[in-house]
């Protein structure tokens, strides 16, 4: 039913409307068309979470409005660069950064006599959000199969080196990690499929390679592996990292296999390890 909350501010003047504007903007607030007519006028800003609060109890900040901002200190500097461009006194009309009881940090600006704006941000960036349940990446304990494609060997193969070097420096061990070799791509998902159904292994990094030619085969090739990869993993609830590389030309697959935009087989690897490890916390019921 709700749709909306505004809170309105009436400026004791035309000079203190166009401050308390001026400061709003500066410091970045969404502006809104806001209106203005023969009785009036209101500028209008809006920001992306507003909510109402219910005080019970004593609280020593008498401000007209808490805003919450990403960066504290910017924000302190964005108000006192303005007090001082408006040729106001910023060690009177802006305090320092202060600690709260409640866990966050704050200071209160006072543009004009009677408005009072209060900025804070909590001093540990997990208060007040959501926590989000997420894999570590340690991979000691868990098994992988790598299943590698020969064809594109120049580039297959660095992919390879990536995933072992993220697989061991994690805490996995030679023992843990089965290497397969297919011919090409188009084999993949058959072996990731053999090996998920087997029920030895808690995750597969997928790796291979595919170079656009002259010919609608590549199109063919790249849609059926992705989807046979995709169904594996569904079908059989074994996670499945994507490590196949679907280039333009040769120079591409190089530089997305070490050369200049990281490795992804590496990428794959960590993918895999993380998944491993977000499996087994919502397992055993969401604890992190």
């Amino acid at each position: 039913m709700i749709k909306g909350i505004s809170f309105l501010h009436r400026a004791g003047s035309p000079e203190a409307y166009e401050r308390l504007a001026g400061l709003l903007a500066a410091l970045g607030f969404t502006q809104g068309e806001g209106w203005q007519d023969e009785q009036g006028r209101a500028a209008s800003f809006s920001a992306p979470l507003a909510r109402l609060e219910i005080i019970d109890g004593a609280t020593s900040y008498a401000s007209d409005f808490f805003i919450e901002v990403t960066s504290l200190d910017a924000a302190h500097q964005a108000a006192e660069a303005w007090l001082r461009r408006q040729g106001r006194d910023a060690g009177a009309q802006l305090s320092d950064i202060e600690e709260t009881h409640w866990k966050s940090r704050l200071f209160t600006v006072e543009p004009e006599p009677g408005s009072k704006f209060s900025f804070w941000a909590w001093s540990d960036p997990a208060q007040g959000k959501p926590f989000a349940l997420q894999g570590d990446l340690s991979a000691a304990g868990m098994k992988f199969a790598i299943v590698v494609a020969r064809w594109n060997a120049v580039i297959t193969d660095r992919l390879l080196q990536g995933a072992l070097d993220a697989l061991l420096r994690s805490g996995a061990t030679r023992a843990d990690i089965e290497l397969v070799r297919v011919p090409g791509a188009w084999e993949i998902p058959a072996a990731a499929r053999t090996l998920a159904g087997l029920g030895n292994v808690d995750a597969i990094v997928t790796l291979g390679c595919l170079l656009r030619g002259d010919t609608a085969h590549y199109e063919a090739i790249y849609n059926e592996v992705a989807r046979g990869i995709g169904q594996s993993q569904q079908e059989t609830g074994v996670p499945h990292s994507f490590g196949v590389l679907t280039c333009e030309t040769l120079e591409q697959a190089l530089n997305r296999a070490g050369i200049k935009a990281g490795n992804k087989g590496f990428e794959a690897a960590c993918a895999a390890i993380e998944m491993v490890s977000l499996r087994r916390k919502i397992e055993q019921g969401g604890r992190v």
